[in-house]
């Protein structure tokens, strides 16, 4: 058996593109931005490496693509950091809208349902959208109304601050509906998130202690599934007494 190169696989984590600074650098010669952002043209890169050495700084790979590559004079440990700074900034202003599950049997008592509700109003109040999921066991999939009767209890309990976004539909053994925040809910939490990203921005301006980042709300645990197991041990047992 031959021993050819190994085949690539996308499944393998690729490595990360590599910001090369000075020795790391090793193409002939380079298009230089000096440290003040003035043009110095094309030069060797010992040439360049000589001038970023006798400020003090590094000399850092920018546009590796550019024919010949381009590179800047400055100081790579405080260029990693600004960088480092701008990606935080970017991900704090995202807007991520995380889809929440909320699980239910047929045999969700009221109080229960209730407690849910809440869950998935909170949920909702922070921006998130909701799903809901009857699932079903054993015998409790010849009787789907009663999956469409506790979801609509559910529903208009949040009708103030949620629009339907899929209606009830059968998926495998299981009854699903999608709800979404109004869209007055989510002007809301963008404003908060806002305020909360000035405030932070004010107190690194003044020095003092940043503010700490709202915790995420903790998915809601699905109390049945103890009672699930004790249902298919219960069908099991009834199918082995039948035969």
């Amino acid at each position: 058996m031959s021993m050819g190169r190994p085949r690539f696989d996308p499944r393998q984590p690729q490595r990360q593109f590599q910001i090369r600074v000075n020795h790391r650098i090793r193409v002939p010669e380079v298009r230089v931005i000096g440290a003040e952002g003035e043009m110095l043209g094309v030069m060797t890169t010992h040439e360049a490496l000589r001038r970023a050495q006798e400020l003090g700084l590094d000399l850092v790979e920018v546009n590796p693509k550019a024919e010949p590559p381009v590179c800047k004079i400055l100081d790579f440990g405080k260029y990693k950091y600004e960088e480092k700074k701008k990606a935080g900034e970017a991900k704090r202003k995202q807007t991520v809208v995380e889809v929440k599950e909320i699980k239910l049997r047929p045999k969700t008592d009221d109080h229960d349902i209730a407690f849910k509700t809440k869950a998935a109003r909170r949920f909702l109040e922070a921006g998130h959208k909701v799903k809901f999921t009857v699932r079903f066991r054993g015998r409790e999939i010849t009787h789907p109304e009663k999956a469409q009767e506790q979801l609509q209890l559910i529903i208009p309990a949040l009708e103030d601050v949620a629009n339907v976004e899929t209606r009830a539909m059968m998926e495998a053994r299981a009854m699903s509906i999608l709800v979404a925040p109004k869209p007055a809910i989510l002007q809301k939490v963008a404003a908060m998130k806002a305020q909360r990203e000035k405030e932070r921005q004010q107190a690194e301006k003044e020095g003092r202690e940043l503010p700490p980042e709202p915790e995420s709300l903790p998915d809601v645990e699905d109390d049945d599934d103890d009672d699930d197991d004790d249902d298919e041990a219960g069908e099991a047992g009834e199918g082995d007494a039948k035969t």
